[in-house]
């Protein structure tokens, strides 16, 4: 045997020393909507904690970045873009009504502009419209604003990141009515969203040159064509699966289900006043708030009796919908609590103008419920329908 045969023959010998570790990676999957919901509100119940402008952008850069990574390619994914604009005007309408019911000026504050003044009567003390303006009243209408923007947005990422129809699944049996009406009103804008593309897709096939004004025609009748003839096919699904029966629940337990409802919701908005106001008595905190949920699930669970659902494949709730939740629960918790940091500086002045701090135990929780975006899975990757011609 000569000795390249040998060689051939020998067995492979072990490389030694320390292999390189294989990067394991994560199956895209759909997160789990109530997950996403969760830490969308508790994002901005959070919000609803401070009025710091750079809290505030921080919050929003945070959205982007979550809905930046983990959106799909739904029709309903799309829709972030129209709540950011959505925002621009709302801070701009606190601006502009700021701006124009003036309160004055004292000679401290620095003066921008003023507007025409109008003459208001006695019994309408207080407020005045028209004056002069300063940068002081300004910026703190920006601020104000900017806060509820970002509630806005907070709901706008639940939607575009959420599947709408698989959250549905999860409501109880006494809201599912409720939630297809919900689900229904949601999905609204996006889908008015994708008929205007394609109707102005069509357009720029057929050749249309006509913009603006004068395009608007050719776009809104097609549109209004399209969701009413969807409106109509909704109508009629619904109508065929039983959507609006009266069920099996007697006079008796309808009117008991709707007074444990209505009791129980009446002791959590007692509950979020008491826990918002710091001069409200204790028993209308956490005590309030507690039977209140109490009576809802109680008035849920009867109200749950008379329906029958099955779910064909539910949605699994995993470590990473734990994640997600939980740090968006645990940014919350954080700034509702002020454990590290002093309270104070999650509302900052503008009387006199000084520019606000950065806390950082509030900044590390808000940077914390933007690890959602590394947490939760990867969307599942749009494949594009084969377009092979069959073999003749």
């Amino acid at each position: 045997m000569s000795a390249t045969a040998r060689a051939a023959s020998r067995p492979p010998t072990a490389v030694s020393g320390p292999q390189p570790r294989k990067r394991v990676r994560r199956l895209p999957r759909t997160l789990h909507p109530m997950a996403w919901w969760i830490w969308a509100l508790a994002l901005a119940t959070a919000v609803s904690r401070t009025n710091n402008p750079l809290l505030l952008l921080l919050v929003l850069a945070v959205l982007g970045h979550v809905v930046t990574v983990r959106r799909t390619e739904a029709p309903w994914a799309r829709g972030f873009a129209y709540y950011l604009y959505l925002a621009l005007t709302v801070v701009a309408i606190r601006v502009v009504f700021r701006a124009v019911f003036a309160t004055g000026i004292t000679p401290r504050d620095h003066f921008l502009f003023s507007l025409p003044r109008l003459p208001t009567p006695d019994w309408y003390a207080g407020i005045r419209i028209g004056g002069p303006v300063s940068l002081e009243a300004v910026l703190s209408a920006a601020t104000d604003g900017l806060r509820l923007a970002c509630m806005l947005c907070c709901i706008g990422a639940a939607n575009t990141l959420a599947n709408p129809k698989r959250a549905l699944r999860v409501l109880p049996g006494a809201l599912y009515e409720l939630g297809v009406a919900v689900t229904v009103a949601i999905s609204v804008a996006p889908q008015l969203v994708q008929s205007v593309q394609r109707v102005a897709r069509a357009r720029r096939l057929r050749a249309g040159r006509s913009r603006g004004l004068k395009a608007l025609r050719g776009i809104v009748v097609p549109v209004l064509e399209d969701a009413l003839e969807r409106s109509l096919r909704l109508a009629s699904a619904m109508d065929s699966r039983g959507y609006g029966r009266a069920g099996s629940a007697t006079p008796r337990s309808r009117r008991i289900t709707g007074a444990l409802m209505l009791l129980g919701m009446c002791g959590l908005c007692a509950g979020a006043y008491g826990l918002l106001d710091a001069t409200a008595p204790a028993l209308l905190g956490l005590p309030a708030m507690g039977a209140g949920a109490v009576l809802c699930l109680a008035g849920l669970r009867l109200g749950g009796r008379r329906v029958t659902r099955t779910a064909y494949r539910p949605d699994p709730w995993r470590l990473p919908e734990w994640a997600v939740a939980g740090v968006g629960v645990l940014a919350a918790a954080l700034l509702f609590t002020g454990l590290g940091y002093d309270p104070a500086q999650l509302n900052p002045v503008f009387y006199p103008l000084t520019w606000p701090g950065l806390p950082l135990v509030p900044t590390a929780a808000i940077l914390l419920a933007g690890t959602a975006g590394f947490l939760s899975p990867p969307p599942a990757a749009h494949r594009p329908p084969d377009r092979k011609a069959a073999p003749a």
